[in-house]
């Protein structure tokens, strides 16, 4: 999680190269047709220990990442003139005005303030995320799983679609036979270009006609990620995770955020984390914070253990008087999901 915030961090810095921006394309994941669909009961317990193994080998590789995107950043940087020797070059600040705000000690707190929020709208702005429920008919799951798991990978591999599919999962334990998928695009002129080209496809009416049919309801929200909280790229950990859905008292989620962003440091610790988003547009109020885990017992036993690490306590303690309703739900990944 820390590697991934640093990679993020550094996409906010102006930068000469296109490596720090997020590729479009999301890598093909190929899976056989199973006699049925992914369940609670494929998941092999007492496996933690390849879990974090997996995880520790993720993190390094996103490590090893920021750091090559952060000496190219470097190299370019010395490369270019900056105008600090330049007489024609006038620096910002350098106005009469501009020495009596930032001479004093409130001005530099300002300064320092619209900085953050600053880096705050750019990393909120860079990508918006759908998050999309559909709740399949029973007797119609096994049918819905080879017809999306077809689509799904389709629709994310072709460039022209601009959008990746962050993850596919069935709900276990909460909603049971409903599926939730989660998909990125870049800014909502992202969002329109997707929809666009996904349903001007040739096989898409066919494709909706079959879905409408296996389903018995769809809900969609458009969200965003919290900036201290970038979604992570694609994965194999395997495991189970949970998906747990917060609605807040109205005007409360710039609190929540300042909360959770110093829980975070604490949680990250004994847990790993998926992506946190807030929701802009469909169930407002609505937060949505995803976790993995290598099974159930795991998955107990690191919530708890979360409880003896410093800052987690007060970060509940803050939250809970903010928050309306929550809710729970135990997931597993399907065969074709980028985040396993």
């Amino acid at each position: 999680m820390f590697s991934r915030l640093v990679q993020r961090a550094n996409t906010l810095a102006p930068t000469t190269t296109s490596s720090a921006i997020r590729p479009l394309s999301t890598s093909t994941v190929q899976w056989a047709q199973r006699s049925k669909s992914p369940a609670l009961a494929d998941v092999t317990p007492d496996s933690a220990h390849v879990f974090d193994q997996r995880t520790q080998e993720f993190r390094k590789e996103l490590a090893e990442k920021a750091r090559l995107e952060r000496e190219q950043h470097e190299t370019a940087a010395s490369s270019t003139s900056n105008g600090e020797n330049d007489p024609k070059q006038k620096k910002v600040g350098s106005g009469p005005l501009s020495k009596l705000i930032y001479g004093t000690e409130e001005g530099r707190k300002m300064d320092q303030e619209i900085e953050r929020s600053f880096s705050q709208v750019l990393a909120r702005g860079k990508y918006v995320h759908s998050i999309v429920f559909h709740e399949v008919k029973p007797s119609k799951v096994d049918e819905y799983v080879e017809l999306v798991g077809k689509w799904y990978p389709k629709m994310a591999n072709l460039p022209e679609n601009k959008v990746n599919l962050v993850g596919s999962w069935r709900t276990e334990v909460g909603d049971c036979d409903t599926f939730v998928h989660i998909w990125e695009y870049q800014r909502y002129a992202g969002y329109h270009q997707s929809l666009n080209a996904i349903q001007n496809h040739p096989e898409f009416a066919e494709f909706d006609y079959k879905l409408k049919k296996l389903i018995k309801s769809k809900r969609t929200s458009l969200m965003q990620e919290f900036s201290f909280w970038p979604t992570t790229s694609p994965r194999k950990l395997g495991g189970v995770f949970e998906l747990r859905t917060y609605t807040l008292h109205p005007g409360n989620l710039l609190e929540w955020e300042h909360h959770w962003r110093k829980g975070l440091e604490a949680r990250k610790e004994v847990m790993e984390g998926v992506g946190a988003w807030f929701v802009q547009i469909g169930a407002l109020n609505e937060v949505h914070h995803l976790w993995q885990f290598p099974d159930l017992e795991e998955r107990r036993a690191r919530r708890e253990q979360s409880w003896s690490v410093s800052g987690w306590a007060e970060t509940v303690h803050r939250t809970v008087p903010l928050i309306q309703t929550m809710r729970s739900h135990i997931m597993v990944p399907m065969p074709w999901s980028p985040v396993g």
